[in-house]
């Protein structure tokens, strides 16, 4: 998709570089500076927008934009779900995934330094080991049991993707298959693809952001998911009750990384805009909206679906799951309440603890990186902020106009008679 915009040169994709400083004036962010991530090398970026589609909100704390981090408080939200004080340390599970296959012969890796304290780790809630197949039930915490089994004959078309009936995780292999050998021609794969993203990954020792020894945490989540891996491949109970599963084989070449891990963690939780509007649980709470369905925002700019999914945190709560209606996405949730240039572009939008659970998901960050680029570009060409936009009707009309002519679904439809 952006391959014209790079070969006319009207795009420089700068790789790979990160934000590590920043320079502002009042309440205008003024210059951004890049460091390679391998040399000593740094770029430093000018802009009239900047846009913030890091996976933490990085760019957040180096401007001094206010954030959140971590549980709010109940008194602060009014939320259902909330704790009576606020937790800002308290933030969920990072996981680093892995593909495997399934092959012939012993691919077993070597014994990872930190593995017999994997093994044995034991959360109080978790029921068991975490290397084990058993591990609560997100939705009603009770303890169950997975089975594996790799490369199972069956036909990938008679999968049940209803989660209403299925959550779709009782057999870790098919539960995050990604190549399905039954899907290609005979002698195409020698075996299903799966990706490991499964709960024993999760990693809730400690939060990965505002901590000053965040890059060791993350060192042992890559830990983790490598002990799960060789549990796999050597002490795993069989069906057949042997142990270990052997051929099972790291797939670096499908993620695109040397160490044969995701070249990144997949971080559940950022830190969050103070912003005009923040979602909060009462604005799609099953429970709390019933036949309603999630409020409708004037200035919506989007949609998405997704239960309030939160996983093991740090502050040592269990899953939390609250039912959620169909909802959508309100512009004032990219607004800074003081910052006039900065933009939020992924899940570091106006969410709180609680909503960030279902506004997390990879479709709900396209859609607001979409409109935050949209609105960048219309707030250049008519001299208005993102503010303006928001707050005078005439703008928010034309703009919501814009963002519905781009192809972006504002509302879900309203569907009646049966």
């Amino acid at each position: 998709m952006l391959a014209p915009y790079r070969g006319s040169g009207r795009l420089t994709v700068l790789q790979p570089y990160r934000p590590v400083a920043a320079e502002t004036d009042g309440d205008r962010v003024t210059g951004v500076t890049l460091a390679h991530r391998d040399r000593d090398d740094r770029i430093e970026v000018v802009a009239p927008y900047v846009l913030d589609a890091t996976e933490t909100g990085e760019l957040l704390p180096l401007t001094g934009t206010e954030y959140v981090t971590g549980f709010e408080s109940q008194a602060e939200t009014g939320e259902p779900s909330a704790p009576a004080q606020a937790q800002p340390m308290n933030m969920q599970a990072v996981s680093v995934c892995f593909a495997l296959d399934h092959v012939d012969g012993d691919h077993t890796i070597d014994r990872p330094a930190g593995y017999d304290f994997w093994r044995d780790y034991k959360p109080d809630f978790w029921g068991d080991r975490m290397l084990s197949w058993r591990s609560p039930h997100p939705r009603t915490l009770e303890i169950v049991e997975r089975s594996f089994t790799p490369n199972p004959d069956d036909d990938p078309l008679s999968v049940n993707a209803d989660q209403r009936l299925n959550p779709g995780d009782g057999n870790l292999w098919t539960f995050r298959r990604i190549a399905a050998r039954r899907n290609f021609v005979d002698g195409a794969y020698g075996s299903d693809i799966t990706l490991v993203n499964w709960p024993m990954i999760d990693y809730f020792e400690s939060p990965v952001i505002d901590v000053p020894n965040a890059s060791w945490h993350l060192a042992k989540a890559r830990e983790l998911s490598y002990s799960v891996l060789y549990w796999l491949q050597t002490e795993a109970p069989r069906p057949d009750g042997g142990t270990g599963f052997p051929g099972l084989r790291l797939r670096g070449d499908v993620t695109g990384s040397r160490d044969g891990l995701a070249q990144a963690p997949y971080i559940r939780e950022s830190r969050r805009i103070r912003a005009e509007y923040t979602v909060v649980e009462q604005d799609l709470s099953l429970a709390v909206r019933g036949e309603h369905g999630a409020v409708s925002y004037p200035d919506s700019v989007g949609v998405g679906m997704y239960r309030i999914d939160l996983h093991p945190s740090t502050g040592g709560d269990n899953y939390i799951d609250v039912g959620s209606c169909p909802f959508e996405i309100p512009l004032g949730a990219l607004i800074p309440q003081r910052m006039e240039n900065l933009l939020p572009a992924g899940k570091n939008i106006g969410t709180t603890h609680v909503t960030n659970g279902s506004y997390r998901l990879h479709p709900v960050e396209w859609n607001v990186g979409e409109v935050a680029g949209l609105l960048a570009d219309f707030c250049l060409a008519r001299g208005e902020s993102p503010r303006a936009v928001r707050g005078t009707p005439r703008l928010l009309a034309e703009f919501t106009d814009r963002v519905s002519a781009a192809g972006v679904q504002r509302r879900w439809p309203r569907i009646a008679g049966y």
